[in-house]
C-alpha cells in the first residue's frame, strides 16, 4: 500500500520518504544526516530501507545532509545534469554513492517508477518528481517554483496524491520584516507558490481527479498551517472536503506518520 511520510518541510529543510519499511526513496535530504535517521526511525523505517536519494535543487535547505547521508549508506543519487554536477564539486555527495543523472526515461528505484519535470526557481536546475509507486498509484512532490507552468501542470495532473508548496501568505510577507530584494525574490516568477497559487492550482487538480493533498513547504516567517489550510479550503467552496478531497499540512519536523493514499 502506497504512503509517503513527509519527514521535514519548511523553508529551513526538506526530506520525504515515498514506500515502506520494507524499502523506498527519499525526496531531498535537507537535514542533517542524525536528524534524518530519527525521523526514519519515529516512522519505524530502517535507514536500510532508502534505496536511494532524489535531489529537486541544490539549496541547501534541500541538500544540507547530504553529504553525510551517503557517507553512511552509499546509496545512490539522482538528479538532473547541472544540479549533480553542481553538487559533485562542492563535494556533497560520498564518492561512494553513484551518482545518475534524470534523463527523459522514468528511473526504476525501490520498485517506484520515477520521473523528473521541470520547476521554475531561481537555482543553476529545479524539478519535482512524478513517482509511479509499487502498487500502481501515483503521486508528486512539488515544492520550490515561482509559478505553475504547463509542464509543471501536466506532470501533477493524473496524481491521486499531490504535495504541493504554499509557501507564504502574501500579506503576511509584504508586510514582514524580510528585506525588500528578498520578498521580491520569493513573489518573482522564480520564487515561491503563495496559499493561494497553490489552491488556485488544487482546484484545477480535483476538477481532474486529484484526490489527496498535502500543502508543503511553509515558510515559518510568513506563513502559518491554519492560514494555509483556511486559504485553500476556502478557496475550493465548490468541493466538500472529506467528500471531494483529503488535504493535510506537512509538519516542519515529523513526530511520526504517514498519508496513505
Amino acid at each position: 500500500m502506497a504512503r509517503i511520510y513527509p519527514l521535514f518541510s519548511s523553508s529551513k529543510g526538506n526530506s520525504t520518504f515515498i514506500g515502506t519499511e520494507r524499502g523506498g526513496i527519499l525526496i531531498d535530504c535537507g537535514v542533517s544526516c542524525k536528524r534524518l535517521i530519527n525521523a526514519l526511525s519515529l516512522n519505524r523505517i530502517p535507514v536500510e530501507a532508502v534505496q536511494a536519494v532524489f535531489i529537486t535543487h541544490e539549496h541547501s535547505d534541500h541538500v544540507s545532509g547530504l553529504r553525510q547521508f551517503t557517507n553512511k549508506t552509499g546509496c545512490p543519487v539522482y538528479g538532473q545534469k547541472r544540479t549533480l554536477q553542481r553538487l559533485c564539486d562542492g563535494g556533497k555527495i560520498a564518492p561512494s554513492s553513484p551518482v545518475i543523472e534524470m534523463q527523459d526515461n522514468p528511473i526504476t528505484a525501490a520498485g517506484h517508477e520515477v520521473r523528473c519535470f521541470n520547476t521554475p526557481h531561481d537555482t543553476i536546475q529545479s524539478c519535482g518528481y512524478r513517482i509511479h509507486t509499487d502498487d500502481d498509484k501515483l503521486c508528486a512532490v512539488c515544492t520550490d517554483l515561482g509559478h505553475i507552468t504547463e509542464e509543471v501542470d501536466n506532470a501533477l495532473t493524473g496524481c491521486r496524491l499531490v504535495l504541493l508548496e504554499a509557501n507564504y501568505d502574501e500579506n503576511m510577507l509584504r508586510t514582514g520584516g524580510y528585506p525588500l530584494y528578498l520578498k521580491e525574490r520569493i513573489l518573482s516568477p522564480v520564487g515561491h507558490l503563495s496559499n493561494n497559487d497553490s489552491a488556485a492550482q488544487i482546484g484545477r487538480l480535483i476538477e481532474r481527479g486529484t484526490t489527496h493533498f498535502i500543502l508543503g513547504h511553509l515558510s515559518q516567517d510568513n506563513n502559518r498551517p491554519h492560514i494555509a489550510d483556511r486559504t485553500v479550503q476556502n478557496s475550493l467552496g465548490i468541493y466538500e472536503r472529506g467528500k471531494d478531497y483529503l488535504m493535510g499540512v506537512a509538519p516542519v519536523e515529523t513526530q511520526g506518520g504517514a498519508v496513505i493514499f
